[in-house]
């Protein structure tokens, strides 16, 4: 079973998700492509055009990708 998450590639993006205070997980971009998870984070707690601070740690924009879990839609 596959999850459904939204990448967070904007400043408004990760403004609302630290707004929401959302779980973020950063995963490792190899040669630009996703490759592995490389924190089951937090919140992020500050960013710039560089970079991303979640749960104490910073990641590079550019080498990792911020993901958010999107919730199922009930049938």
């Amino acid at each position: 079973m596959k999850s459904t998450y939204k990448v967070l590639t904007s400043d408004a993006d990760l403004f609302a998700a630290a707004l929401a205070q959302v779980k973020v997980y950063v995963v490792q971009l190899i040669e630009g492509k996703p490759h592995v998870i490389a924190d089951y984070a937090g919140p992020v707690q500050r960013w710039t055009p560089e970079d991303v601070l979640v749960a104490g740690m910073c990641y590079s924009r550019e080498g990792f990708e911020f993901r958010v879990r999107v919730p199922k839609k009930q049938e």
